[in-house]
């Protein structure tokens, strides 16, 4: 229950207004100068406007000439016309200049999640956090968070100052008016106060349907999904899904909607009794001479226009609330911490050569597990060797993998790299150790050739990488492409882009892996996807991929284990046999039992045996 309770905003209105015209005036200046600009335009422009009918009456009942009249009036129609016309071109100028802002932003969002530690990106919270952050720079039913933060804050400015002026003429009617149409509006202001407060106290829940809603309309347009939305007659399953998921919505939405009425509801009244008894006040004042036509027209329009005011800043004030609200997540999610190492150790000289890791009693324990998944395990990969983790699922082996490379960070022991912990490293810099092949693979729209030497453009050594490629087993693929290097991915994306395999895939990926040429080598499951001639190949050239270097590699195929030095097998997260393939297979414990079970399938006995 104490996980639900309403927590103290991240940060206060006031600080995010200061951050947003700090970062505007840095990523957009012209736009933060033209809002400037635009704020006494506004004032001047709100008070001509109470004094042009004021002073038209005054001139007709002064018996003043046409042609004065004509003059006097239609200066200050002219400079109305010119506050309006320049406030006009400022804001569409602005708005211009306002879009280098939001990029800007959008792009420190994108860095700070691309640069954001592994294992706490990997985080629900954080995950949660980020789309909140990334909606700030987004427009939802016409509000943009990023840019309305300042906007609301120059018409907030722009209200006071208005307040202030207007009421210095509503309180020549009378003293007391200024504080009578200034209170009364506190009643509303509560309403909508509260009314905020419910909607970021629960931002979670349309949050998670949000995004559950957006994944079940986006699903079914992703080509490796339609397949088996076809074949598996899922369909009607989606379309449920959407319903369901939107009657979810719609119920908070309606909440919403509701209290939204409520404390307009209360406006409405306050309108009423405020508004009333001033116009009460004047028509009185003007009936016993105490005010001329001209005046009581002046005030009147005074007093209609401050009681806007006191709105407006109000209404600012909420917005700005509202606004600032989504700008703590943005901000909060910004100041995650890196958990980054301390850069007492230089990574370079140890790229020159294949390394040498170890793992000192080490453990690990998810976020929310009652349990470690990873029980003090301790070994070390030697300068040159090749070692095979194995074991059944859920034994420890990714774990390990990202313990390895730096995604992760041990709960208790140690991992050194020749010796020197890794907390010492920048983790940017160790990252350059490895060169991984993971078993889940992600590409994007750009080029073969883009793609394996992770360089966008043509500013990359193309003789490496489609001599990579070919290594890897794509050279006829290579070679059946027109454009070659040049021809793009994703379909979806790119006229004439193509889509590989999952085999051609992970070949891909492993080009990427030797392009890169780190001096330790990471496959994860990297033949999962290759059929047992392709898987034999890549075998085949295995031992000249990893050569001068270091290696891990992870199978749930144990033949491929014997390529080789050592083999630890993991069971509960613990390193229950270590050995070369030979010492395992005469040990006959669970790595031989293993081994048997699954080269069975390939003897010709057990072949017949099952057909009959």
């Amino acid at each position: 229950m104490k996980k639900n309770m309403k927590k103290k905003p991240y940060r206060s209105v006031f600080s995010n207004a200061i951050w947003a015209f700090r970062h505007q005036l840095k990523f957009a200046p012209k736009s933060f100068l033209l809002l400037m600009l635009g704020i006494p335009l506004a004032v001047a422009q709100s008070y001509m406007g109470i004094l042009l009918p004021s002073l038209v009456v005054k001139e007709v009942t002064a018996g003043s000439a046409l042609t004065n009249v004509a003059v006097s009036v239609g200066l200050l129609m002219l400079s109305i016309f010119l506050c309006k016309m320049l406030g006009q071109a400022f804001s569409y100028m602005q708005e211009g200049y306002l879009s280098n802002y939001r990029w800007s932003i959008s792009e420190i969002i994108d860095q700070k999640a691309l640069g954001c530690f592994y294992q706490q990106f990997e985080k629900k919270e954080v995950r949660d956090l980020h789309e909140r952050a990334t909606k700030t720079t987004q427009m939802w039913n016409g509000v943009q968070p990023i840019s309305d933060m300042p906007r609301y804050t120059a018409e907030l400015i722009i209200n006071v100052l208005s307040y202030l002026l207007f009421g210095s003429v509503v309180s020549l009617v009378h003293p007391l008016l200024v504080p009578i149409l200034t209170v009364a509006p506190i009643v509303n202001w509560v309403c909508v106060r509260a009314y905020n407060k419910w909607e970021y106290a629960n931002r979670d829940k349309w949050t998670d349907t949000s995004r559950k809603l957006w994944y079940v309309r986006t699903k079914p347009a992703d080509f490796a999904a339609g397949k088996d939305i076809r074949l598996y007659g899922m369909m009607d399953w989606f379309i449920d899904m959407f319903k369901s998921l939107n009657r979810e919505y719609a119920v908070w939405d309606k909440q919403r909607v509701g209290r939204k009425f409520l404390s307009g509801i209360a406006n409405l009244f306050i309108i009423l009794i405020r508004d009333g008894a001033a116009y009460v006040l004047l028509i009185a004042m003007t009936l016993r001479g105490e005010i001329t036509v001209d005046e009581f027209v002046l005030y009147f329009a005074a007093i209609s226009s401050f009681a806007g005011f006191i709105g407006g800043i109000l209404g600012s004030w909420n917005h700005l609330q509202a606004t600032s609200l989504s700008l703590c997540d943005l901000r909060e999610f910004l100041d995650l911490p890196e958990y980054d190492g301390t850069g007492e150790e230089s990574i370079t000289e140890h790229l020159a050569y294949a390394p040498e890791i170890t793992f000192d009693h080490v453990s690990f324990r998810y976020d929310g597990a009652e349990n470690d998944t990873l029980h003090e395990i301790s070994f070390t990969v030697k300068a040159g060797e090749k070692i095979a983790l194995v074991g059944l699922n859920g034994a420890g082996k990714t774990t390990i993998v990202k313990l390895l490379c730096g995604l992760y960070t041990p709960t208790s022991g140690e991992i050194r790299l020749n010796g020197i912990p890794l907390s010492k490293f920048l983790r940017k810099d160790y990252y350059k150790l490895f060169s991984p092949v993971f078993q889940n693979i992600k590409t994007a729209y750009f080029s073969l050739g883009e793609t394996v030497s992770g360089v966008v453009g043509k500013d990359y050594d193309r003789e490496k990488a489609e001599l990579c490629m070919r290594r890897a087993g794509l050279g006829e693929k290579l070679e059946s492409l027109p454009m070659g290097l040049d021809t793009k991915l994703d379909k979806q994306v790119n006229e004439n882009g193509i889509e590989l395999s999952g085999g051609e895939l992970q070949k891909m990926m492993l080009a990427r892996a030797l392009y890169k040429d780190a001096p330790m080598l990471v496959l994860d499951e990297p033949t999962a996807a290759l059929d047992p001639i392709a898987e034999s190949e890549i075998y085949q050239q295995y031992q000249s991929m990893t050569s001068g270097k270091s290696a891990v590699f992870i199978s749930h195929r144990l033949a491929s284990t014997r390529f080789c030095d050592r083999i630890l097998y993991l069971e509960n997260g613990k390193i229950t046999e270590e050995g070369t393939h030979e010492t395992l297979m005469h040990k006959k414990g669970r790595y031989a039992e293993l081994f048997d079970i699954q080269s069975c399938w390939y003897r010709d006995d057990f072949g017949k045996e099952n057909m009959k």
